[in-house]
């Protein structure tokens, strides 16, 4: 049976953001409990983006699935050669949009999620994923929330999940219930009879004088921690070609794949609070950073600027374009890379 749902996601056996092999057993270990637990024919496509020569690759010490399992897991290996085309390969080790376009191209599923593997999906989550109930039409976004990396692999799921709901550090990703309120103060949703009543009159505004209005249009896109949960159906990722293969560090990258897909008419679904997604901290994220951190991060790895983010969704959805800066065979179509099956 072909999968519903193809999990995408790019590593390396590296320890990059610290204790990485604990979090990815966490993830994949999570992934196989759920998927039995909510009958989910799917697939996990780990993209493999030059893997180093000093250690396993990850297929060898990552937990497989058994007889009981219905997800299967794919290790697809992008070797060095590849990785040392690209003019930033010494400093930056892993390009992790790029190596998501391989899985994307490769993936067998009806709707692929893109997403990361420091991550936990919530029950609540599962459950909208295991329904059947996505369209075509729409990509799909889950809130982001951060919890302490001491969560344990070998604690119950159950466990691992009342852990994650009592030790939310943050919270990234627009309020489900608060569709109007995309750039207010975060203290409107303490306060929820306060911020219904400014949402509604912000909803009446914008019905009256802000209908179509670009500005408007472009705030109430969810792009926050994006790379860890945007989901479309194949059909629309090919749509949109995938993410940019940019010679660069993958900051707002990920963003700009929700304005290539609003741009061709895509209808963006964001999920309730509680079907979220619960991200190992570790302090070498991004987020986690501070802002003078940041500034010596882009240093030595350049990336995009929020001003040409921002121009560029302005632009493309004004005009409904797509980039058209991709090659054709993006994604290395046709590329005999080696998989290993599970």
């Amino acid at each position: 049976m072909e999968p519903y749902i193809s999990f995408v996601v790019a590593s390396r056996n590296d320890n990059h953001g610290e204790d990485m092999l604990r979090r990815m057993q966490l993830f994949v270990n999570g992934l196989l409990h759920q998927t039995r637990k909510f009958k989910l024919q799917a697939e996990l496509i780990f993209v493999e983006w030059n893997p180093p020569k000093n250690k396993p690759l990850l297929h060898e010490v990552l937990p497989k699935p058994t007889a009981n399992d219905v997800l299967t897991i794919r290790y697809i290996i992008v070797p060095e050669e590849i990785h040392h085309k690209y003019k930033t390969s010494d400093v930056i080790p892993l390009y992790q949009m790029i190596a998501k376009n391989v899985g994307i191209r490769r993936a067998k599923g009806q709707f692929i999620l893109c997403t990361n593997i420091d991550l936990l999906f919530s029950d609540d989550l599962f459950k909208i994923l295991s329904s059947h109930q996505l369209s075509a039409q729409c990509f799909y976004r889950a809130n982001r929330c951060d919890i302490p990396a001491t969560i344990e692999p070998g604690w119950s799921f159950d466990r691992q999940m009342d852990y994650a709901k009592q030790h939310i550090m943050r919270r990234f990703g627009m309020q489900y219930y608060y569709k109007n309120l995309a750039d207010a103060l975060p203290v409107f949703y303490k306060y929820p009879l306060l911020a219904t009543v400014i949402d509604n009159l912000t909803g009446i505004k914008r019905r009256l004088f802000n209908k179509g209005n670009l500005e408007h249009i472009v705030r109430q896109l969810d792009v926050q921690a994006c790379g860890d949960f945007t989901m479309m159906s194949k059909g629309a990722w090919l749509d949109i070609q995938g993410y940019l293969e940019l010679d660069m560090y993958s900051i707002h990258i990920d963003s700009l794949g929700i304005y290539a897909a609003a741009a061709l008419g895509y209808q963006q679904v964001v999920f309730p609070p509680d079907a979220c997604t619960y991200h190992i901290d570790h302090k070498n994220g991004w987020e986690s950073m501070t802002p003078v951190e940041k500034i010596k991060f882009v240093e030595q790895r350049p990336g995009l600027g929020y001003d040409i983010m921002y121009d560029t969704s302005r632009y493309l959805i004004k005009n409904k374009l797509r980039y058209n800066l991709n090659k054709p065979d993006w994604g290395y179509e046709g590329y005999d890379f080696k998989e290993i099956d599970y």
